[in-house]
């Protein structure tokens, strides 16, 4: 049934111009692509939207569906499009390599393997500089768990609930996200704890997180003290104490909650947590599958916004701008551990990905799109802030660089999650004026903004303008 409320709230929004114009769409009818969508996808493969979008093409920060309407992409394939969709150098250098040679397997050198190893290993500090190439974050992070098993001889890892570190039967032990989690066995050995969320955790205040952007709770802390990092330190303490033996193989954290809804943690939390984690003869694991890439703004990987340096950093996503590969980084000592047996990864490394990886890191420096991310992410921040400030329902409004959450409640008082379904229709209203965001959370009830890091300012005025939109409509339908 069609609704019959309408709203009385439109948009003035007009979206920036784009030069670029798509090809006309070819294939089968909108209808005839759902029907096998129904009928022959794994139906765990779920879609946003009532009515599902039909993409075609896509340019840099832009998106065009089977019928040439264009959007703005503020959820880059699911924090992926690091660069740009389709960015010519990327595509070139693909192009170029797909010609040449496609696949050898490690077994072999060829000069792409070896030049983007030093490539990408250059960008760490030491003792950072062995890479292992996969060709998905889980496989990632399956391997950075293996790794830290290998290399301490011991067997019990820490997550922080909220965390999302894969979907392999090996990762969902890490994962901590009821949604993600199946009725079978996983997660032996691996240990949750609490997550240091200074908006919806026990503790937080006014000053507590690396952010444009803090929460609207109060606290009387002095400069340099932060009492929820100690009561956080202190939960961290309480999970070593009770829940694990006397050495552990390690602790993993994303160093911005990704699918979580960008939880961040106070200042100095990680810090104090690895040397906690390092006295039990652990490892520290940063995974940086939707930090990393100058993502953040300030710096190149999320880790180095904590001043830590960890024992391995896992990769993927942004790294190679949609194409599928992946990375473990770590020390020569922690590397050697997996040599003592066969390990092999039949398509880690190819040719093809190193090229595209290549590509992207070059795009990043040449685009300026770290710097980009952190003025306009900077300034996205504070234009989303007085969104929250005008919206009862806008509870949080958090992140760092192009790395963004905005947390919806029913008000801001008690905090409580605003329903799905409500959540569900923003995100609807946003998709119609054109702008693509993303969602999260333990209850669904965060968007997340994570686009490609080519976006201009304009566009930030413009999806801000139709966020603004959505939300007028929102409280009209709820009185």
């Amino acid at each position: 049934r069609q609704q019959k409320w309408k709203s009385s709230v439109s948009t003035q929004a007009k979206m920036p111009p784009c030069d670029f114009v798509p090809e006309k769409y070819e294939s089968h009818p909108y209808e005839y692509m759902r029907k096998i969508r129904e009928q022959n996808i794994s139906p765990s493969l779920r879609t946003y939207y009532k009515r599902p979008l039909l993409l075609h093409q896509g340019h840099m920060q832009w998106l065009f569906d089977y019928e040439g309407r264009r959007y703005l992409d503020l959820f880059a394939g699911i924090a992926t499009v690091s660069v740009g969709h389709c960015h010519p150098k990327v595509t070139m250098a693909t192009q170029k390599q797909l010609a040449r040679l496609w696949h050898t397997s490690s077994i072999y050198m060829h000069p792409s393997i070896q030049d983007y190893a030093e490539k990408l290993t250059s960008l760490f500090p030491d003792p950072l500089k062995v890479v292992y190439l996969t060709n998905s974050g889980s496989e990632a992070n399956d391997l950075a768990m293996f790794m830290a098993r290998l290399y301490t001889r011991n067997f019990d890892i820490i997550s922080f609930r909220g965390s999302y570190h894969g979907g392999s039967p090996y990762t969902l032990g890490l994962t901590s996200l009821g949604l993600y989690k199946h009725g079978v066995a996983n997660g032996f050995g691996c240990l949750t704890t609490m997550v240091p969320d200074v908006f919806r955790g026990p503790w937080g205040g006014s000053h507590c997180r690396d952010s444009p952007v803090q929460t609207v709770r109060k606290c009387s802390c002095s400069e340099g003290v932060c009492h929820a990092k100690d009561q956080y330190i202190e939960q961290f303490k309480d999970t070593l104490n009770t829940s694990v033996p006397k050495t552990i193989a390690g602790f993993i954290a994303e160093p911005i909650q990704g699918v979580n809804g960008t939880v961040q943690y106070p200042r100095g939390f990680l810090k104090e947590a690895f040397q906690l984690v390092r006295e039990r003869q652990g490892v520290c694991i940063s995974d940086e599958v939707q930090t990393g890439f100058g993502r953040t703004g300030s710096h190149f990987w999320g880790f180095q916004t904590h001043g830590v340096v960890p024992d391995i950093v896992t990769l993927a996503k942004g790294i190679g701008n949609g194409f599928p590969m992946a990375a473990v980084v770590t020390t020569k000592e922690i590397a050697s551990s997996l040599a003592q047996n066969l390990h092999v990864n039949t398509f880690g490394g190819n040719p093809l990905a190193c090229t595209v990886g290549a590509a992207v890191l070059d795009a990043i420096e040449e685009d300026g799109l770290q710097k980009n991310s952190e003025d306009v992410g900077t300034y996205m921040l504070l234009e989303l802030a007085k969104l929250r400030d005008k919206f009862k329902i806008v509870g949080d409004v958090r992140g760092k660089g192009l790395m963004i959450g905005i947390e919806m409640v029913t008000d801001k008082d008690h905090c409580h999650p605003l329903p799905a379904e409500e959540v569900g229709q923003i995100l609807e209203d946003c998709k119609e004026m054109g702008v693509l965001i993303g969602r999260g959370g333990l209850y669904s009830q965060t968007f997340r903004i994570k686009p490609p890091m080519c976006i201009t300012k304009k566009d930030v005025d413009f999806a801000v303008e139709v966020f603004d939109t959505a939300l007028q409509r929102h409280m009209e339908r709820a009185a």
